[in-house]
């Protein structure tokens, strides 16, 4: 048990006992003696603290902390931003908490403020905003939260308990299965006074629950009996609690947000230096070159491009060779979305594991980073890339402990050996892998017939990659044509973005690419990429309609997992599972987030380790500048 988080133990803090002499304390009868114990554990435990951590561990900034590191807090207010969607196609609803169609993913955080706001330098911490305080219960058996009593809707009225316990329950009933999953071991919420709340825990439930509790969005509950959540709610504005408010709406191709220069927040040490912008336009585009061309144009400021090769290739002319248009890898710690390609586990081909190595060993990593992406990227090998979270080691003994009750329900590979993804020369001629993948497809029952590979039926092996986007294809051919050299047949369907979420809704798909979010601190959420309930949920991200019991055994002693170093021993032992049964094909990440943007931005001098930090940046001029305009610019400001 840990002392509350900048408490002075000197101090006695209102409401509770003072502590007992040690000499009074040893002759008490040794039961009461642990029952004085235990209380006054439990009451440390329970003080209400400005900020939340995993672990209980010291967060970075103390109770009296004035900004965060990485802002400028006398950036100037004013100006715009014009930037691209997350998404890809239009938007047909503002709401992005629900499963069905597209909202706009900003509406979660400028629109609608959480109670607690996560920090851009640490692995997972949140500080209070529209809570003040937050407290944890014992054994961490519950969360109370107060509320800030300056905290109001841009109606002007004040963010009650009910408007919380409304946001909740609105969520879990109405709301993304995401919620439903996240908030599973939430066993009740009771309204304590009209700012001040609790969560109540079943037992045995994941250490991140309270910090994922703290970023509940809230919701003014007068605002939405007439509105209609479960559908998105429309094209209709709703009212908000965060430092924008919905400006015009382009019905599904464009939004802009306006900075309320009311909010209540913003002079807090939690929002100072951040939201900026008097006017941010969010730009829908249903394809992903069409927008990097309009960004090149001048069309909007800031595009977080995923293609390495356009990042890498792209962009290139004059803007960019004079500075006006920049172009860089931002939050360089941040851990990078695990990309892939995933079977489909569904399929019959796809179930038998030397099926899925074989197909693997020809997808050539590395003759594609050098001709297409100037060696820049960097091969995925875990799901948990770039965080200390992969299993790069063999198995310790604590490991080994987790994972012998598994034996015979996981690959042998696991006990013995590192993962690494299969490695080419560079050289685009893969005659060694292609002759393993013979041997292994042939064991699996697959034999020569003329020019294919077909089973003991006299079916071909023959599959079809569901293609959403642009640019993918060059990644694909190669490997096609690797495959196609030893009788498998890749056929690659593209399709509009429309018809490729309703397919990967319905999981009518032979293999798609993917991304799984990466976090420090996992919880919950691994649950809709690798859980068994969400293989066939169309609103999870089990794209590989994954349904093995090792995992779903590991994924619960992940989640629940009472320390840091118990965290980490099942992330490892987990991610060599996933890792050896070959159920997706590892591609790549970068060094950072790769970022384009128009040069007419201020930028803070510490940048944000963990995210790309644009909310952190400031106008600086109406118009691109070149390297040196700004240069010049930045050192005349004070």
């Amino acid at each position: 048990m840990t002392a509350p988080v900048g408490a002075d133990s000197s101090a006695v803090a209102p409401g509770q006992a003072m502590p007992l002499p040690g000499k009074t304390l040893s002759r008490i009868h040794p039961l009461l003696q642990g029952l004085c114990g235990l209380l006054l554990s439990c009451m440390a435990n329970a003080a209400p603290t400005h900020a939340l951590t995993v672990y209980g561990e010291a967060p970075r900034y103390p109770a009296d902390f004035q900004h965060f590191d990485y802002v400028n807090p006398a950036a100037p207010k004013g100006g715009s931003l014009r930037r691209s969607a997350m998404e890809i196609g239009q938007f047909d609803h503002v709401l992005p908490y629900i499963d069905k169609g597209t909202g706009v993913s900003q509406v979660d955080g400028w629109l609608y403020a959480p109670l607690a706001l996560r920090s851009l330098d640490e692995p997972y911490t949140v500080y209070g905003l529209i809570a003040q305080r937050l407290e944890r219960g014992p054994e961490d058996a519950w969360l109370r939260v107060y509320l800030d009593p300056r905290a109001r809707f841009a109606d002007g009225k004040p963010v009650r308990a009910e408007d919380v316990r409304f946001s909740f329950d609105l969520l879990m009933g109405q709301g993304s299965l995401k919620y439903r999953t996240q908030f599973a071991d939430v066993s009740g919420v009771t309204v304590e006074g009209p700012r001040q709340l609790r969560f109540d825990f079943k037992p045995g439930h994941g250490r991140t629950l309270p910090l994922e509790l703290a970023g509940l969005p809230v919701l003014p509950e007068h605002d939405w009996q007439q509105r209609d959540f479960a559908n998105g709610a429309g094209f209709d504005p709703p009212l908000g609690s965060g430092p924008y408010r919905i400006g015009r709406i382009d019905n599904g191709r464009s939004i802009t947000f306006e900075r309320d220069p009311n909010w209540w927040a913003r002079d807090l040490p939690v929002a100072r230096g951040l939201y900026n912008f008097a006017r941010i336009r969010i730009e829908y585009f249903g394809d992903t070159e069409v927008a990097r061309q309009v960004l090149k144009g001048g069309g909007y400021d800031y595009n977080r491009e995923y293609s390495a090769t356009a990042y890498t290739l792209g962009y290139n002319g004059a803007a960019l060779d004079d500075g006006r248009l920049r172009r860089a890898h931002l939050g360089p710690a941040k851990p990078q979305i695990a990309q892939g390609f995933v079977f489909n586990l569904d399929k019959p081909p796809f179930k038998d594991r030397r099926v899925r190595q074989a197909l693997a060993l020809l997808w050539d990593f590395e003759w594609s980073n050098r001709q297409m992406m100037r060696n820049l990227y960097i091969r995925q090998q875990s799901l948990f890339s770039n965080t200390p979270l992969a299993a790069r080691a063999l198995p310790d003994a604590g490991e080994l402990k987790l994972l012998e009750p598994l034996r015979g329900q996981v690959p042998d590979d696991v006990f013995k050996q590192v993962f690494r993804a299969p490695v080419s020369d560079g050289s685009g001629i893969v005659r060694g892998q292609q002759l393993q993948a013979l041997a292994l497809l042939q064991a699996a029952g697959w034999r020569p017939q003329g020019d294919r590979l077909v089973n003991a039926a006299g079916e071909p092996l023959s599959f079809t990659f569901l293609n959403g986007q642009s640019g993918l294809e060059r990644l694909l051919l190669p490997w096609k044509r690797n495959l196609a050299q030893i009788g498998v047949e890749l056929n690659i369907r593209n399709i509009d973005a429309a018809q490729y979420v309703n397919r990967v809704m319905a999981r009518d798909y032979d293999m798609v690419v993917t991304g799984y979010p990466v976090t420090l601190s996992p919880g919950s959420e691994l649950y809709t990429y690798f859980g068994s309930a969400a293989a066939n949920d169309p609103g999870s991200n089990n794209l590989m309609v994954l349904k093995d019991p090792a995992v779903d055994h590991l994924l619960d002693g992940l989640v629940r997992a009472s320390s840091q170093a118990d965290m980490l021993r099942h992330a490892h032992a987990l991610d060599r599972v996933l890792q050896w049964n070959y159920y997706w094909i590892p591609n790549y990440y970068p060094p950072g987030s790769s970022t384009v943007w128009w040069n007419r931005f201020g930028l803070p001098k510490v940048q944000a380790a963990y995210d790309e930090g644009l909310d952190t940046w400031w106008e600086i001029s109406p118009t691109p500048l070149t390297g040196a305009q700004m240069a010049d610019r930045q050192e005349k400001t004070p």
